[in-house]
């Protein structure tokens, strides 16, 4: 977002002296500002190309409510967690009567920004979104908060902005699933995870290392990989094979990345799980067409989807207030399968 296009009733207000319900009632002709007034604050607004979004506006202090599209923004769609996070989206913005419009980041922070940009352009009542892998700046969510556009974060949350927020219990499913792999005789546990810069890869790498420390049992960096896709996996597990003193289970941050363990362990000639443990995390299709199928930790996309869609229409319609975070954890459990003893 450029500063032509990100421009705030706020920041007219600071830049003109008046207040923020000043600038509001200008734009809209009000009898109740002076005619000089008005034309001011218009021709400020046209010299600086400023967009108002009045579709959330509207749907909260209006019987005739206009399009109600809610934006989603997703990393990619080809992981089956996201899928079914859209569908429980989909099926709460139906029940309410509001229609979706999607876009994929993947998982790029310029493309973010630009389908944020597009959402808001586009008068959308509300944006859903998961932080991109590569987002490290969150200037373009702060500014749809200062617009008045209601913004809600699922599975990837942005810590740096006071927006509300749908997760899963990632700590204490990987927390779990460690311990899970612990007392069926695991002792040297390696962990796949995702860059430290999301939250969830945080949580993850805590609930692994607190579930160590909690069995007497010692963290090795050298264990720890920052992988988080089925082809990394495949390149970078054999090296921990190098030496006599190798691991004898995995923990993934997903099921794509256990996957990738399990085929290439199998193909080194080892045996799952009589030699190696696997456990992933997400419980997609994919978890049960390998062999033998994924022990891992189920995520329950859909729910999260339908908290995240009824949170958005919250504020949207005014039922939760634009300055509530709304905070909601959905819990995981641990389907155990055959990769673990």
């Amino acid at each position: 977002m450029n500063e032509k296009t990100t421009l705030t009733m706020k920041d007219i207000a600071r830049e003109l002296g008046v207040s923020v319900a000043t600038v509001s009632r200008a734009l809209k002709d009000s009898p109740h500002i002076s005619l000089e007034q008005r034309e001011r604050v218009k021709q400020y607004a046209r010299e600086h190309h400023f967009t108002p979004n009045t579709i959330a506006e509207s749907l909260r202090h209006s019987r005739v409510q206009p399009m109600k599209v809610i934006g989603v923004i997703v990393p990619e769609f080809v992981h089956y967690y996201f899928s079914t996070i859209l569908k429980g989206i989909e099926e709460e913005a139906s029940a309410h009567g509001y229609r979706v419009m999607v876009a994929q980041s993947g998982e790029q922070y310029e493309r973010e920004v630009r389908l944020c940009q597009s959402f808001y352009e586009n008068k959308v009542c509300g944006i859903i979104v998961s932080q991109a892998k590569d987002t490290h700046h969150y200037d373009h969510f702060q500014r749809l908060i200062d617009a008045g556009v209601p913004l809600v974060f699922y599975d990837r949350i942005c810590t740096g902005v006071n927006a509300s927020r749908v997760v899963v219990d990632d700590y204490i499913g990987a927390f779990n699933a460690v311990s899970h792999l612990i007392n069926t005789g695991c002792q040297r546990i390696a962990f796949y995870g995702s860059q430290m810069n999301l939250e969830i890869a945080k949580n993850r790498f805590n609930g692994y290392k607190d579930a160590l420390l909690k069995h007497g049992l010692p963290f090795d960096e050298s264990l720890t990989r920052i992988c988080d896709n089925r082809m990394d996996a495949e390149m970078i597990t054999p090296d921990l094979f190098d030496g006599d003193y190798y691991p004898d289970a995995f923990f993934a941050v997903n099921d794509d990345t256990a996957i990738g363990i399990l085929y290439t362990v199998k193909r080194m000639g080892l045996r799952v799980p009589e030699d190696i443990s696997i456990c992933g995390f997400t419980n997609g299709e994919r978890a049960i067409a390998c062999d033998p199928m994924l022990t891992t930790v189920e995520q329950r996309g859909t729910m999260v989807g339908e908290e995240a869609a009824s949170i958005l229409i919250g504020h949207v319609e005014g039922t939760i207030p634009m300055d509530k975070a709304e905070r909601r954890i959905v819990r995981t459990r641990l389907i155990i399968r055959g990769t673990t003893r």
